[in-house]
């Protein structure tokens, strides 16, 4: 796994220490290096576009929160015929956000009460600073949208039924010999 860098090759950040209260919207796109960063950090053979839409809004007294989409177009290696596959990522982005020391970031066992909804809201993470990096989110967003195991359709391991004779070469004998079937 490649080391990731300290910034998200498509940082952008937000101060949202003065936030108006209908929020603002932020669209980005990467250029070309921003690409090919984010290809060579996620194990891609390429990301020909990657583009956000957020809207950034005041979320209760000091948090924020962060909705929108983010949509790639990237090209993976299928894991069975390696060849290359183009694929569209098209992600819903919702993200709650608070700063250091508010009392939302903090869980008390003695005084908060945690309900754990599978289909629930995730817990607000936590941000430092006057500032957002809305771009790191979106690429958190795109990160886990990414197939972790694309296979090109039709491709597939063909392996022998037990006990059917097959022609596959001198390793499999041997292997059969190893495992004393042979």
């Amino acid at each position: 796994m490649e080391t990731r860098p300290e910034k998200s090759p498509v940082s952008y950040e937000v101060n949202v220490r003065n936030l108006p209260a209908k929020g603002v919207t932020v669209t980005f796109a990467a250029d070309p290096n921003q690409c090919g960063e984010l290809a060579r950090l996620h194990g891609l053979l390429s990301v020909e576009q990657f583009s956000a839409e957020l809207a950034v809004q005041p979320w209760k007294k000091d948090g924020v929160q962060v909705l929108g989409r983010v949509q790639a177009d990237i090209t993976q290696a299928c894991i069975v015929t390696l060849e290359p596959l183009p694929a569209r990522i098209d992600e819903e982005v919702s993200a709650i956000l608070v700063p250091e020391g508010s009392r939302l970031s903090r869980i008390d066992d003695e005084t908060v009460e945690l309900v754990i909804q599978a289909e629930g809201d995730d817990l607000p993470e936590v941000f430092s600073g006057d500032s957002v990096d809305v771009g790191a989110l979106a690429e958190e967003f795109f990160e886990l949208a990414i197939d972790p195991y694309p296979r090109k359709e039709g491709s597939g391991l063909e392996l022998p039924v037990q006990g059917e004779e097959t022609d596959a070469g001198p390793l499999y004998e041997a292997l059969k010999k190893l495992k004393g079937n042979g």
